[in-house]
């Protein structure tokens, strides 16, 4: 005897209708039953949406082209998945995660929709979402089988994604490269180790590299790394992974915490054009410096657009090479151009800055209250002596804080390109973007803290998270051209479009619901044609 039962999953509120169909077990003597899904209930119908496909449907849609035929009515939530659609074949993201994942781009696509709409939402929501949204998918994912499908990722065909997106991105831009890291508390995960927490969090972490063009302000590449892995210590699979890749004419742009004498002569050796911040003590550095310290603040380098004074000088790099199959090292000079700036504003602050320190010190030495995390700092600064008299007698030393005002308010750059130190801080600038770009992934889509048990489900869910910055970080370029922050925010754009509506019935085209002359403008500003909707 065959009857219908209904069970309500509690974590998606999603209830199922089965098939159950009694018989008699000859074994164990006793009447049992078979359950058979045979779909989900319409909660406003009642009525049962089968959730399988009849064989001969199944092959009749392999030999069709085009879009599947809507079997029901329905009616859901358009404006923001269009422009997501329409972003992803402009940028190729579509087209290339059907080539490398033909079985499930599409999921790969609908969580990335879900991740950049719920702003901070766990994917054991997805399926509520889905089920009043249109997306590529077309169907709920339940939490267990997101987990498999990031499993399912594999390391072969992320690379082949990655480098279909190089080609596309590679231009005469600079490359911005940096690392952040993502705090876990996981013990499952091998790479999670303790580090230089960049949130300041005292917790175990991984490490994400990414790269981040700085024209088109799209990432298209990124490395997990175990959370004790300094900064200075990555660029050199960095540069092995852009060979891999088959990477071309690249230019990188990096802070001073990846400079090493190893990594300039790296970036030399495989042909590669760099921009990176120095510390004023290093030798090349400190040497420039002092021949030009005072002639550089003239006001013919002055910038007043930056309102810092600006200076260039070609300098030489001494190279040097191992080379273990020759058994001997290779040293000769390269070209180098070293960029000097002096910043007023910067200088004053410092100046404050160790005033307030030293001030703090003094006290707590006459006070006889020292502090034992500045020892280090009285013993530089001061000389103490005491009498039984007088007692203690704090004495500065003014030579050692005249040496530490010298260098206030200078910085430096260094590059194997860039020839004018304007044009080298602008790009040396623009690098903040891949911070926001770390915001974004932090924040809006939700990965602070690692929710994940495995190794190849982390993997999986960063591949996604990728996929969706993408997406993010087009709008917000967008957004940032045609001063869009001025009116909006984020997510106020992204709910002016959310809140658009798709119809659907058997037999017809997909009708969109009627929009504003506002919402319409904004597809425009976007770059995006708005849909065809209802007048």
């Amino acid at each position: 005897m065959a009857a219908i039962v209904y069970q309500t999953n509690k974590q998606t509120g999603i209830t199922y209708a089965y098939e159950s169909i009694s018989f008699w077990d000859k074994e164990k003597k006793q009447s049992r039953a078979r359950r058979k899904c045979i779909g989900r209930v319409d909660p406003e119908t009642k009525q049962i949406i089968p959730t399988r496909i009849k064989a001969s449907a199944t092959v009749a849609d392999k030999t069709q082209r085009g879009p599947v035929p809507v079997t029901r009515a329905s009616r859901s939530y358009y404006g923001a998945t269009y422009l997501f659609d329409r972003i992803g074949e402009k940028l190729g993201v579509t087209t290339d995660l059907k080539t490398c994942f033909s079985k499930i781009y599409k999921q790969l696509l609908s969580i990335a929709y879900y991740l950049i709409l719920e702003d901070k939402n766990p994917l054991s929501r997805f399926p509520r979402w889905a089920a009043i949204h249109k997306h590529p998918y077309g169907k709920p994912i339940p939490s267990q089988r997101s987990s498999d499908l990031f499993s399912s990722i594999s390391e072969e065909a992320r690379g082949h994604f990655f480098r279909l997106q190089g080609k596309r991105r590679v231009e005469q831009e600079y490359w911005a490269y940096d690392t952040t890291s993502i705090s876990s508390y996981s013990k499952c995960l091998n790479q999670v180790r303790y580090g230089l927490n960049k949130d300041h969090e005292p917790l175990e972490q991984i490490n994400l590299a990414l790269l981040f063009g700085q024209e088109s302000n799209l990432p298209f590449y990124y490395r997990k790394l175990a959370g004790n892995i300094t900064d200075v210590k990555t660029l050199k699979k960095l540069l092995v992974d852009i060979n891999f890749l088959r990477f071309d004419r690249i230019k990188l742009v990096m802070d001073r915490g990846f400079y090493s004498a190893d990594n300039i002569n790296s970036l030399y050796k495989n042909h590669l054009k760099f921009l990176i911040a120095a510390r004023l003590s290093l030798r090349i550095v400190r040497t420039g410096l002092d021949d030009v310290r005072e002639s550089m603040r003239s006001w013919t380098h002055y910038s007043p657009e930056y309102d810092l004074y600006a200076y260039s000088m070609p300098v030489k790099w001494e190279y040097s090479q191992e080379r273990p199959y020759k058994g001997d090292t290779l040293k000769g000079e390269r070209r180098m151009y070293l960029h000097l700036y002096h910043s007023g504003e910067r200088a004053l602050e410092n100046e404050k800055n160790l005033n307030t320190l030293l001030d703090t010190l003094q006290g707590e030495l006459e006070n006889g209250q020292k502090n034992p995390e500045h020892e280090k700092q009285y013993a530089k600064y001061f000389d103490v002596t005491s009498t039984p008299v007088r007692g203690a007698k704090v004495v500065a030393k003014e030579e050692v804080i005249a040496e530490a005002k010298k260098n206030y308010g200078y910085f430096a750059l260094l590059s194997n390109d860039v020839k004018d130190p304007i044009e080298a801080l602008e790009i040396y600038r623009n690098k903040d973007m891949i911070e926001k770009a770390f915001g974004n992934l932090k924040e809006r889509l939700n990965l602070r803290r690692l929710a994940v048990s495995s190794e190849q489900s982390l993997d999986g869910k960063l591949f996604v998270e990728f996929i969706a910055l993408i997406t993010l970080s087009y709008i917000k370029k967008k957004m940032q051209d045609n001063n869009l922050f001025k009116n909006y925010t984020m997510q106020e754009l992204l709910d002016e479009f959310d809140i658009i509506e798709c119809f659907e019935q058997p037999g017809l085209e997909l009708q969109v619901g009627e929009m504003t002359k506002r919402q319409m403008g904004l597809y425009e500003t976007l770059g995006i044609k708005p849909p065809a909707s209802l007048h």
